[in-house]
């Protein structure tokens, strides 16, 4: 499952320890789902909150350090205040309700655990938190790129840069052990055909109706234009792909531009296996490019009450 490193201008986990989530986070996912599969071979699946113990305890013993370092004047004794809201342990547990008949729904429900806790981390970390839209949890392109890519894929999703002082929302960016691929969406209606041009506008078919659509490599140009220069200026060789994707729609562009591919329905397929069957780990440079960028992803958060509370306390 893909990892979602960065989300629009939310605070991410990732952005506070880059070196640290990605292997943590597939720790955590083996755990759970060999704990998860046992159970369900045992029909005994839980309906009561499962915690990630190793992972509420560590960062319980982050937020201690934190803590621990605010007292000047008291003994290093003191018992230390709340840390954690019990509610933001984290947590795979499954519906009581539900009904699994194969180990596939198993999987399936398990993902669909996973993306919610995906929601979380790229959302806050152990003293803040952002607000999230809720179209988000039901996104299916976002639950695509992260169900059904591997782990060693680093996806930031509308992420937020802040160029010249000035915010620009991009689109899609995977950063993969081997490359960056920068990528934009054309889907409308199933069937859907596109007349791809070098104009401001790209013609749409669908049936009898024809329309207009923003040529989209407006966006996809100046977004690989941006992520070259961060990574160029932080000394990262990775190369840098564009394309278009189409799942769901055919386009035609006769004299397409060199050095951008268009995965329409025809030939996404292909491309989607060639990325799912990569099995090169995390590498040390795909890391280095993932925080050249995470450097001037724009962030918009609040301090945890918790927190606040803790630091008032502190300071009596």
């Amino acid at each position: 499952m893909a990892q979602l490193i960065k989300l629009q201008d939310y605070v991410s986990r990732y952005e506070t320890d880059l070196y640290r989530y990605p292997s943590q986070f597939v720790r955590l996912k083996k755990q759970q789902w060999e704990k998860m599969k046992q159970h369900w071979e045992n029909g005994n699946l839980p309906s009561a909150s499962a915690p990630v113990k190793e992972e509420a305890d560590d960062e319980k013993n982050s937020m201690k350090e934190k803590l621990f370092s605010l007292f000047k004047k008291k003994e290093a004794e003191e018992e230390p205040l709340p840390l954690q809201p019990s509610d933001e342990e984290l947590h795979f547990e499954m519906d009581a309700g539900q009904d699994i008949h194969s180990e596939e729904e198993l999987k399936m429900s398990f993902l669909n655990l996973v993306f919610d806790f995906q929601l979380r981390w790229a959302s806050s970390t152990i003293t803040e938190k952002s607000y999230v839209d809720n179209s988000y949890h039901y996104d299916e392109r976002l639950r695509h790129l992260l169900q059904r890519f591997p782990d060693n894929i680093f996806v930031m999703y509308n992420p937020v840069l802040k160029i010249k002082n000035a915010p620009v929302e991009l689109e899609t960016i995977l950063i993969t052990p081997t490359g960056i691929w920068c990528l934009t969406f054309l889907e409308f209606e199933e069937g859907t055909a596109y007349i791809g041009s070098g104009e401001r506008f790209w013609l749409k078919k669908w049936g009898d109706a024809e329309t207009k659509v923003l040529n989209p490599l407006i966006g996809l140009k100046r977004m690989e234009r941006i992520i070259h220069q961060i990574i160029q200026y932080a000394g990262v060789e990775l190369p840098i792909h564009q394309a278009v994707i189409s799942r769901n729609g055919y386009i035609d562009y006769p004299q397409s531009p060199a050095g951008i591919r268009f995965l329409d329905k025809r030939i996404h397929n292909e491309w989607f296996l060639q990325q799912r069957s990569s099995s090169s780990p995390i590498k040390s440079v795909q890391l280095k490019a993932a925080q050249a960028i995470m450097d001037y992803c724009q962030t918009t958060s609040f301090k945890r009450l918790q927190w606040e509370d803790g630091q008032a306390a502190l300071e009596e």
